[in-house]
């Protein structure tokens, strides 16, 4: 289950929703696949690399929001 750290301060109705959306991804690939079946399709628009084992992959949200998945 994806942790949810809401560093934007969602509304909580938004922020519930969002957490149910993003509970069931456990790996990369299912970030990936959710991203694609969305409407509008979503895509990873950047991975920024923290050391040799930790990578962030961020991917727009809606409303000019993005999440960023945390991947080790």
């Amino acid at each position: 289950m994806v942790p949810l750290n809401d560093r934007a301060a969602l509304a909580p109705a938004r922020r519930e929703a969002l957490a149910r959306d993003v509970a069931p991804l456990d790996l990369l690939q299912d970030v990936v696949r959710w991203g694609f079946a969305a409407t509008p399709p979503r895509d990873v628009v950047e991975v920024v690399v923290q050391d040799e084992f930790t990578h962030d992959v961020v991917m727009p949200w809606e409303d000019g929001c993005y999440l960023v998945f945390d991947t080790t």
